[in-house]
């Protein structure tokens, strides 16, 4: 039974606690609706918005700069507005028992209300891109950035790399966790219980699937590909979080000033009204073996933290909409980020 809190401070607290909880109310902007839900039943755009602050959390865990970020933010009585996160998959079968691709992400976004929204090809990286809104809130809860990579469009050798580096997957959803999500997708909402024990599962599926890759088959992935790199070390990990801000040039010039590491360029959509820029990559530390079967340790780029202004659309109907779009370019841009560590 509900206790007369929120909801989804119900859940979250029984997750992760209540100061992490509070810590994350304090930080984020959540709608007001999803906020004071009072339950019992928790609805799949709570469960969203709960995934979504797990993931945001944990992104401020392995990416030093966003955390700092978040600390200054809340220094200056502001709050963060999760626009989307960015998550990397690779479009092939037989990945152990890890689906192909985006269905890897998507089979647990549709029963929280997820729905495309836009595909973007990205040719220069040789994948595709694409967005998935939640559909009762979808100015308000963060959008996934889901991109494949393609590898029949490289090389046999990279192709081979992929194979041997993806074989081990294992597949995070648990006979328990797929009846929970069918549950959910039929009926839209699951007890306090049911999403208690559901969503670490959920938060479980942006990790790193498979085991340490060679570093053999790691310079190889390199040469062709540093996002196929980034993700035999990451997965699918958040490849980005992202705030939404009002001005997010006046925002890139208040962080140059602080000191913190950030994209040279402001990236502009051809339609001018998404613009982005982005904290440098960090620097983390992973593991690879070597022919002798040691782990050796390397530095390797991990995930970073964006920053996008989003204009509204034309007026339709007397209705104002915001732009939730995204941009080919920007995005090939952004990429970047994990390539070189600036850009």
């Amino acid at each position: 039974m509900s206790t007369g809190t929120s909801v989804l401070r119900e859940v979250l607290g029984k997750i992760i606690g209540t100061d992490r909880t509070e810590h994350l109310f304090k930080l984020l902007v959540i709608h007001p609706e999803i906020a004071a839900a009072p339950g019992p039943q928790v609805s799949r755009a709570v469960l969203a918005q709960a995934l979504n602050m797990l993931l945001f959390e944990d992104l401020l865990r392995r990416v030093p700069t966003a955390k700092t970020y978040a600390d200054y933010t809340l220094g200056k009585g502001r709050q963060i507005l999760h626009d989307h996160g960015a998550v990397r998959t690779v479009a092939l079968e037989g990945m152990g028992g890890l689906p192909a691709g985006q269905e890897a992400i998507t089979r647990i976004l549709r029963p929280l209300g997820y729905a495309l929204n836009g595909v973007y090809p990205l040719e220069r990286l040789k994948m595709t891109g694409r967005s998935h809104a939640q559909a009762d809130y979808p100015e308000e809860v963060a959008q996934f950035f889901l991109s494949e990579l393609h590898p029949e469009r490289f090389t046999p050798e990279f192709q081979a790399a992929v194979r041997r580096v993806t074989a081990s997957s294992k597949d995070p959803i648990t006979p328990q966790a797929k009846s929970l999500l069918d549950k959910l997708e039929s009926a839209g909402s699951l007890s306090i219980e049911e999403s208690v024990a559901l969503l670490p599962v959920l938060a479980s599926v942006f990790e790193r699937q498979h085991t340490e890759p060679t570093l053999a088959d790691y310079e190889i992935l390199l040469a062709e590909s540093p996002e196929m790199a980034w993700i035999s070390t990451e997965g699918n990990a958040f490849n980005h979080a992202t705030d939404r801000v009002p001005d997010v040039d006046q925002l890139a010039e208040e962080q140059k000033a602080l000191g913190q590491p950030m994209k040279a360029a402001v990236e502009t959509s051809q339609s001018g009204r998404v613009r982005q820029t982005a904290f440098l990559a960090a620097k983390v530390q992973r593991k690879f073996h070597t022919p002798e079967g040691a782990l050796v340790s390397k530095e390797v780029n991990g995930s970073f933290y964006e920053f996008i202004t989003r204009l509204p659309l034309p007026e339709e109907d007397g209705k104002q909409k915001l732009d939730l779009g995204f941009d080919s370019s920007n995005a090939q841009a952004i990429f970047k980020m994990t390539a070189t560590g600036k850009a």
